[in-house]
């Protein structure tokens, strides 16, 4: 997608090896005629495979995989430690939907899961702030138990070690004690894997949890209580269907999380394809319902179900207590827990309207620090969660600046209509948009059964070895919102006119509609961590840097130091030095003013070929 952090990085990790992170060591057993693999368009060879690998899956997505794949801080382990199938991607023709709700909304394009483990310790972590991991709020003594993986299972696999049930206190009961309404929005199934192949209708069928609620102690013991408020909003399986009646009656509970039939959840092997139709029928009744001008709906992915991501996770400093822990399955020695890769988010709301990029570092937490934020602005008190780890408080968005509350905007944007999944006749009748029961769902199954391979040959050669990543990225731009990081071209643009590098002169000309003029393109290289607002400013034309005189010059050295604030609510940013702001002078020229401007700069986020 274009105007996000993607193939066209100018920030990209290159390691000691001389490789950046798209380049994929291949170890000799993989191949012997390239040494290194990079992202390849999974459909690359056209024909049945369109169909086929709908329902293809990445690589391994377990605490042990994700760590491999990272190997302390190189993240050069994706092909040779986890799987070349983890290199393969869709384009817009493939998942249409998804395209089409990132650019009619606001996507994040540095939201990572909260842990580099796979689905359920981070759906914990979003349901409740954490997973107990030693030198955490809840468990600050190391005593305490913790779960680092999918190992619902009665006991502990080792001392402290996914052990289940749960006991620390979740999100919800915050919400329930401050007063808040609150409801989980679940069909009957709380998620089943099943084999790709099944003879005679004989199913095996893996049982494992997406409402994390179920896992705890408190929730548990209050089961057989219909009334008890932890059965009746957090386990109760109300179905979609009443989501959608709430929806669009304007009956919704202040709070609520929605989690969808598991063979709508993209899973492997379940279909991109039914998990956009759970998209249109979700934001359909949203946008369509009496609370459409006041809701606001965000779409997030658990992890990174085995596929690549080229970003570096951005974590705590080694030593930070309840960030790091010696790894319990002796693979990776003294670890970071998380944050983890970056995986999909995007928010639906008349705040969040206009296709827009949110650039913050932002996890899991983000979601429930986003959710305090909005309570207390309304009053509430008590709804602090005090699971939410120090760190991760400090340094993770809280998602306000992805909203600009002073101009909404009602409109809906046009998203593609995704099939509706393919069914069998349930064993008893359902209606409203969810279809068939949970269950009856049989798009992956045929899927395999008509494609017994669903992985197209990886492309082992030298076109794919050498290619320019940047190619394979559509062309465009985003409007910028939220603290900038690295990793993407940028316009600064003020009142039509644009900051361009005139062949060495640096100032100001009119900006194009498109923004795709390469003198006015600009590169941020941040100064610190990836929540730093400190960055010296390079030109795409020919690599120099702003300096201190505002003149342009390819030392490096000379690179004047800016710090970039974003004002919110529509206001731009400001870039200031000394005590200065960048700013437009006479003639168009660039200049320093001791006046901070209340309107700032807009930036856009640009990708284009040349």
């Amino acid at each position: 997608m274009p105007g996000v952090r993607g193939f066209a990085d100018p920030n990209v990790q290159v390691n000691p090896d001389g490789r950046t992170t798209f380049q994929q060591p291949v170890s000799s057993k993989q191949s012997t005629a390239v040494t290194q693999l990079t992202p390849y368009y999974f459909n690359y060879l056209g024909g049945d495979w369109f169909d086929a690998t709908r329902c293809t899956s990445g690589g391994g997505y377990s605490w042990q995989a994700m760590h491999e794949s990272y190997n302390n801080g190189l993240s050069n382990q994706w092909v040779a430690g986890n799987s070349p199938n983890s290199m393969g991607y869709f384009k817009r023709q493939d998942i249409p939907t998804h395209f089409d709700v990132a650019d009619g909304w606001t996507v994040a394009d540095m939201y990572q899961e909260a842990i580099l483990a796979a689905t359920d310790p981070n759906r914990i972590i979003w349901m409740t702030g954490t997973v107990n991991n030693p030198g955490t709020p809840s468990n600050p003594d190391g005593q305490g138990d913790m779960m680092l993986d999918n190992s619902a299972t009665p006991g502990c696999e080792g001392p402290h070690l996914n052990c289940f049930p749960m006991q620390w206190k979740s999100y919800a009961e915050y919400l329930q004690e401050a007063g808040v309404s609150w409801q989980v929005y679940q069909d009957p199934d709380n998620f089943e894997v099943r084999p790709s192949s099944m003879q005679n209708d004989a199913r095996l069928t893996l049982q494992v949890q997406d409402n994390m609620l179920a896992y705890f102690q408190q929730y548990q013991d209050a089961s057989n209580d219909t009334n008890n408020p932890l059965t009746k909003y957090g386990n109760s399986y109300i179905g979609l269907n009443k989501f959608y009646e709430d929806a669009k009656s304007g009956n919704l509970p202040e709070v609520s999380w929605i989690i969808g039939p598991g063979e709508l959840t993209e899973h492997q092997p379940y279909l991109p394809s039914d998990g956009a139709w759970l998209y249109n029928q979700i934001i359909d009744a949203i946008t369509s319902g009496a609370s459409a001008k006041d809701t606001a709906l965000i779409i997030s992915y658990d992890e990174v179900g085995g596929y690549m991501d080229h970003v570096v996770p951005f974590h705590a400093p080694s030593g930070t207590t309840g960030e790091w822990m010696q790894d319990p399955y002796n693979i990776s020695g003294y670890t970071p827990v998380g944050p983890g890769y970056r995986v999909p988010m995007m928010i639906v709301s008349p705040w969040t309207r206009g296709g827009n990029v949110f650039t913050e570092p932002a996890d899991h937490n983000s979601q429930i620090m986003f959710v305090e934020e909005w309570l207390e602005a309304q009053g509430y008190t008590n709804v602090r969660s005090a699971e939410v780890p120090p760190w991760r408080r400090a340094h993770m968005s809280n998602l306000l600046n992805a909203f600009d509350f002073d101009h909404p905007d009602y409109s809906i944007p046009t998203v593609a209509s995704a099939p509706a999944p393919l069914t069998t006749p349930g064993p008893e009748p359902s209606d409203g948009p969810i279809g068939a029961l949970s269950g009856n769902y049989v798009g992956a199954a045929k899927c395999a059964a008509d494609h017994p391979t669903a992985h197209p040959p990886i492309p082992y050669n030298e076109a794919n070895a050498n290619q320019n990543m940047t190619l394979a990225t559509e062309e465009g731009f985003k409007p910028v919102r939220g603290a900038l990081t690295e990793g993407r071209y940028l316009t600064f643009e003020f009142a039509g006119f644009a900051l361009t590098n005139n062949h060495g002169r640096i100032g100001f000309s009119r900006a194009s509609s498109k923004h795709n003029d390469i003198k006015q393109r600009w590169v941020l290289h941040q100064q610190g961590d990836a929540d730093s607002d400190v960055f010296s400013i390079g030109s795409a034309l020919d690599g120099s840097y702003i300096t201190n005189r505002l003149s342009l010059s390819k030392d490096k050295g000379s690179a004047q130091q800016f710090t970039i604030t974003y004002l919110g609510n529509g206001n731009g940013y400001t870039a200031q030095f000394g005590g200065q702001s960048l700013t437009m002078g006479a003639g168009q020229s660039l200049m320093a003013s001791r006046r901070r401007p209340s309107r700032g700069f807009d930036i856009f986020s640009v990708t284009y070929h040349s």
